[in-house]
């Protein structure tokens, strides 16, 4: 049987399997630190879970519009009014199944076969499978120190070609942590629409900044379409609740494209997510960010011993992106041998980088503060034998 060669661009996302073989390691009574996989440790807090169980015990699971429980798209509005100065209509946000329902939408609105796409390399890996499934190129533009880990607008002038129709950025950044101050999301924006493109903006991650006030790209401009998640600053990755911000104009045809994909997002996980906008809940997650950033700085200061702490600290997310160059030009096997030697589970930097990706791993400081010294201490030892 032959299937869509659009299904073929789309690699295996390596980590799973490292999970897998980590949970199995667990299974057989090893003491496994799971630094591998990009979800908070903290439990959902409990003002949502409390306001999810109401939902559920009033009955409250049927469909909602495919946009979006009204409540809750107003929730939305207002955050960006509150902390972003961005005033943003309700009936500009589309609520989504997690994250990945806005971008499927948004790729398929905003691409089609022939057109080239930007974006930094390293990336998330399902942004550029997006693209490619909606039958477009993506160029994965080399980033670095220079770039601050990310794309400015030298670099969209520089790589945008008669063909190319969209610009992708990440900030907060997965893989790297990496965020853009407010002059370069203005450099983009200005660089983008010089060309007649359109950018797109994901801010999956916002909210989970260490060093500097997270920024909208939104506070910028009203044209850009940028998605944002439920999972990883509110705590709700099994919950699958995301949404979408798009101009005026995108809004019926995202409308319909919702309505066909995906009918609407769950409806309990929407009622829930009203709690997240409480003060009561924002000061739980605000605990948390702090104790994330206690993280990183422990970790950044056990891995500078090794000689292995990144050249420019992340500024949000919870991820570091560390070059192994010394030690391996095999991300995947270099992580493998960790797991069954230490017990320690890292992502090899395959998954994000198409290039450089085989002399880089992430790890994610997504355990406490007692276990990542753990694992120092164990990756010091793994080191010493290579």
């Amino acid at each position: 049987m032959a299937w869509n060669s659009r299904v073929a661009r789309v690699a295996p996302f390596r980590v799973m399997h490292l999970l897998e073989m980590a949970q199995a390691r667990e299974a057989a009574g090893h003491d496994v630190i799971h630094l591998e996989v990009g979800e908070p440790d903290f439990p959902t807090p409990e003002p949502v879970i409390a306001a999810g169980q109401a939902a559920l015990s009033q009955g409250l699971t049927r469909y909602t519009p495919a946009a979006g429980l009204p409540a809750l798209r107003e929730a939305i509005a207002r955050h960006y009014r509150e902390h972003f100065g961005a005033s943003v209509d309700p009936a500009r946000i589309i609520v989504t199944p997690g994250a990945s329902g806005a971008l499927l939408l948004a790729s398929q609105l905003l691409v089609e076969a022939g057109d080239r796409v930007l974006m930094a390399d390293p990336n998330y890996p399902c942004n550029r499978h997006f693209m490619a499934l909606a039958g477009a190129e993506v160029d994965a533009v080399s980033v670095g120190r220079d770039s601050g880990w990310q794309l400015n607008g030298e670099l969209v002038a520089e790589h945008w070609q008669p063909d190319t129709c969209l610009a992708m950025l990440a900030s907060p950044s997965n893989p790297t942590g990496h965020t853009l101050d407010a002059a370069s999301l203005a450099g983009v924006q200005a660089a983008v629409a010089d060309r007649d493109g359109t950018l797109l903006v994901d801010e999956i991650y916002q909210g989970l900044n260490y060093d500097e006030a997270p920024l909208s790209a939104l506070s910028l401009t009203d044209d850009a379409f940028v998605v944002n998640s439920f999972s990883k600053y509110f705590g709700m990755t099994g919950w699958r609740l995301g949404w979408l911000v798009a101009p005026e104009a995108a809004i019926e045809p995202l409308t319909r494209l919702a309505q066909n994909v995906f009918l609407a997002a769950p409806t309990p996980s929407q009622h829930a997510a009203l709690a997240a906008f409480t003060p009561e809940c924002r000061d739980i997650l605000e605990v948390r960010r702090q104790t994330l950033k206690t993280r990183r700085d422990v970790l950044l200061d056990g891995l500078a011993r090794l000689g292995l702490a990144p050249d420019v600290p992340p500024q949000g997310a919870f991820y570091l992106w560390l070059d192994i160059s010394r030690y391996s030009h095999d991300s995947q096997a270099f992580c493998g041998r960790l797991l069954e030697e230490e017990n320690v589970a890292i992502t090899p930097g395959i998954d994000f980088a198409v290039r450089g990706g085989e002399h880089h791993v992430r790890i994610a400081f997504t355990n406490d503060v007692a276990r990542l010294e753990e694992a120092v201490a164990r990756f010091a030892r793994f080191l010493n034998r290579l």
